[in-house]
């Protein structure tokens, strides 16, 4: 299946006490161009994510954006019980050794022990990253699916409008076939005309004049380009039908296109086939920039 460079897929989640946002995106590219931009405080991630991006696809640059928060409430303060446990017995060891000296303590309160070190469990920004690693590689495939989705329909649209275009050359090289066959008679004359002045002028010698008019005709003779042209449209149609990825194949095949419908054009000596070598270099160039697109 033939798939465009160009995509883009969107999506929210959350797991393990976080929330997160996915944007992925990509334009043309020369080849694959991987750009993210993740937290870095998750361990492993980035390598994971551009390891998954790199085996699904193989041109364009690729963005991918992913934002993670904590949700609400799941930094909240909680209490170490077993510290506090322990802050409660030294306590009662505290006022008993106390009284028996007949030392007066202030009555301890609830905000006293909670300032001691460690009754409070705070998880801090990084705590479970090991775990939240792995879902969040797991999360990037819908991402991902949606996103390839797009990018094969594209593909789809880019196959039809190049399969329009590749009828139109092959339509346009029968036709200068054809045009080509048909100024042979007017060329014949010019040959003629132009063999009579020379022979009328200067004594010349006959072997070498047949020889250069040979060389002239070998010069307008455009068989070998129209015969290239049908073989570039034939592998053009396979390279289709193949399916991605063959942007860089099929962007290649273009400029062959172009350099034989250059070379149509300058050998014609003919207006019809001119014509013909012009709108063939028309077509070429509007399917080359479609080609850019091709993965």
């Amino acid at each position: 299946m033939l798939r465009s460079m160009t995509g883009f897929a969107t999506a929210r989640g959350g797991g393990e006490g976080f929330s997160w946002t996915w944007e992925l995106r990509s334009v043309n590219g020369k080849g694959l161009d991987m750009r993210l931009r993740v937290p870095d405080w998750i361990e492993g991630l980035e390598a994971g994510l551009r390891a998954r991006l790199a085996g699904a696809m193989a041109r364009g640059n690729v963005n991918l954006t992913l934002k993670v928060a904590r949700d609400q409430g799941a930094g909240a303060l909680a209490v170490n019980p077993a510290r506090l446990e322990d802050a409660l017995s030294a306590l009662e060891v505290v006022e008993a050794r106390a009284a028996e000296r007949g030392v007066a303590l202030a009555p301890a309160t609830a905000a006293d022990l909670l300032a001691l070190r460690g009754i409070f469990d705070t998880p801090s920004d990084d705590t479970g990253t090991e775990a939240l690693t792995p879902v969040l590689v797991a999360d990037m495939e819908p991402v991902l699916a949606a996103f390839l989705k797009m990018r094969e329909a594209e593909g789809q649209a880019l196959a039809r409008v190049l399969t329009a275009q590749l009828d139109a050359i092959e339509r346009l090289t029968e036709a200068a076939a054809e045009a080509a066959e048909a100024r042979l008679p007017e060329t014949r004359r010019a040959f003629a005309l132009a063999l009579a002045r020379v022979t009328e002028t200067v004594q010349a010698d006959e072997a070498r004049v047949a020889q250069e008019m040979a060389m002239m005709a070998v010069k307008q003779d455009v068989t070998e380009e129209i015969d290239r042209l049908r073989a570039h449209v034939a592998a053009a149609r396979e390279l289709l039908a193949a399916g991605s990825p063959v942007g860089r194949k099929l962007d290649f095949l273009m400029q062959e296109f172009n350099r034989e419908a250059n070379t149509l054009c300058s050998k014609a000596q003919n207006a019809a086939l001119t014509a013909l070598g012009l709108e063939l270099k028309t077509v070429i160039d509007q399917m080359r920039e479609q080609v850019q697109n091709v993965e």
